[in-house]
């Protein structure tokens, strides 16, 4: 329709009546089904569910079912829920006026029906677009009946000269807002059981009670939830009744590969940045950045019910690349290259997204953190270049040589070091992990070589970024915790 019809009438001769879709889940699966036939994305920038959760979420949609995701934090469960606002109509007719998106031709609400009835086709009508069809809450314990359903409000009840338990005098809440389209609600566990019984019981039978006069409301609308497994039994459950009435509960998880995960990262991390000096993220740094989070995922000391979350990478990467643009506009250089000194000034970025178990909280955040860095880059250099011979660089260091190179030195600086020990630079450059000439490539490719030893234990590191002699003596614990230089 090139202009919105703006009365009843002309919304009838216009034929969307004939054409319109019998609810809000036909809707969308009609919408669905033309996107699979036309092959393109279903959600644009949601990575790695392509062949586990998106099929799921498909079936569940065309099924015409309400669902929950079921996953640890950071697995991308909210952006797929704003993504289903892409199956809807782009705009949709309702009665001008409505507090709950009445259909025109099936209204719902004591308002619209009296106004048809008074003015027949002459009735106004407003249009929607499909962002304003999209409801989503938060689920938190303090939130009532009133916040979801609605509540009977007095001052409507005074100004209109209505009963108490008079339609006209409710005003309403969330879900009755999202008529006819998507209702989200996060965190569903969290929701107290009283108001997850009123949920369920205007989902099924349409009705509610409000103050004790009782509602109906033929609510049409796709209900969506989130909650994490852990949330089960630290913080609250899902009521039986209502789970029994969410179609298809659908399990979500994290990158399944290194490369994966880094993509997402790319993706999301605010590494391109136009206001200060140029940005250049070597694939070493994003491979070391993403393969924290793996390390972290397997740590026997880091709790695994609430997960190691993707906005970890994400958040570290952009601590990366801010040091080491400190750095470079310190020195006065144009380029900004990040190393693997700038991962350890990351650090905040990494402990607050961690839950310790208690052999951890005995070591501590910032040294389980550490510890993860120099797995990361060990893994990433088996990976990239297996067991490399570094005897002789090893040799160097017990013979009492030292290296110091901080996050805060200049990129000339640290490479004139890493050329006084004895095969580092020739090693690195064999190994293609940086080509003859790229002196910022030499300078984090040597780095993460020496990190790797340090993991290895063949040298040690002091916290300053000085490297140098590895510890011969037996290692004894002390309060459990590790010493690595």
């Amino acid at each position: 329709m090139s202009k919105l019809p703006e009365t009843l009438g002309a919304l009838k001769r216009s034929g969307y009546a004939t054409n319109r879709p019998k609810s809000v889940k036909d809707e969308i699966r009609r919408n669905l089904i033309a996107r699979l036939q036309d092959g393109g994305p279903l959600f644009r920038g949601v990575l790695g569910y392509e062949d586990t959760v998106m099929p799921q979420i498909v079936n569940a949609l065309l099924a015409r079912h309400n669902f929950i995701l079921l996953g640890l934090r950071g697995q991308a469960k909210s952006r797929i829920l704003r993504a289903l606002v892409t199956l809807l109509d782009e705009q949709m007719p309702v009665v001008a006026g409505s507090e709950v998106n009445d259909d025109p031709f099936a209204p719902i609400s004591k308002y619209a029906k009296q106004l048809i009835q008074e003015h027949g086709d002459d009735t106004p009508i407003g249009w929607v677009s499909r962002d304003q069809r999209y409801v989503e809450k938060l689920a938190t314990p303090d939130a009532t009946i009133a916040d979801i359903i609605g509540d009977v409000d007095p001052i409507k009840a005074a100004r209109g000269g209505h009963i108490l338990g008079d339609e006209l005098t409710i005003h309403y809440g969330m879900l009755p807002r999202a008529n006819r389209g998507i209702f989200a609600l996060n965190e569903l566990p969290d929701l107290a059981g009283k108001v997850q019984v009123g949920l369920f019981n205007i989902m099924q039978e349409g009705d509610v009670q409000i103050k004790g006069y009782p509602v109906r409301l033929a609510l049409d609308v796709l209900l969506c939830f989130t909650a994490n497994p852990e949330d089960y039994t630290a913080r609250g459950k899902i009521i039986t009744p209502l789970k029994d009435r969410i179609g298809s509960e659908i399990i979500t998880h994290y990158p399944e590969s290194v490369e994966l995960g880094v993509e997402i990262t790319r993706q999301e991390a605010w590494t391109k940045r136009s206001d200060g000096v140029q940005i250049r993220v070597p694939d070493l740094i994003e491979e070391v950045v993403e393969r924290i989070a793996f390390e972290a995922r397997d740590d026997k000391r880091i709790d695994k019910r609430s997960g190691v979350s993707q906005r970890m990478p994400i958040t570290a990467m952009e601590n990366v690349v801010s040091n080491a643009e400190q750095r470079a506009l310190r020195n006065g250089d144009t380029e900004a290259v990040p190393r693997v000194a700038d991962v350890y000034a990351a650090l905040p970025a990494i402990t607050g997204k961690i839950e310790l178990e208690y052999e951890g909280e005995l070591v501590g955040g910032a040294t389980i953190a550490k510890d993860l860095i120099r797995r990361a880059c060990d893994a990433t250099l088996r990976e990239r270049a297996g067991d490399i011979d570094a005897e002789e660089v090893i040799m160097w260091f017990d013979a009492g040589g030292a290296l110091q190179v901080a996050d805060e030195i200049a990129m000339d600086l640290v490479r004139q070091g890493f050329e006084t020990v004895p095969s580092l630079v020739q090693t690195v450059i064999a190994l293609g992990l940086a080509k003859k000439g790229d002196d910022a490539m030499i300078v984090v490719a040597c780095e993460l070589v020496l990190e790797a030893l340090v993991a290895r234990r063949k040298i040690s590191r002091s916290d300053e970024g000085k490297y140098g002699r590895a510890e011969r003596e037996a290692r004894r614990p002390k309060g459990q915790q590790d010493y690595f230089g």
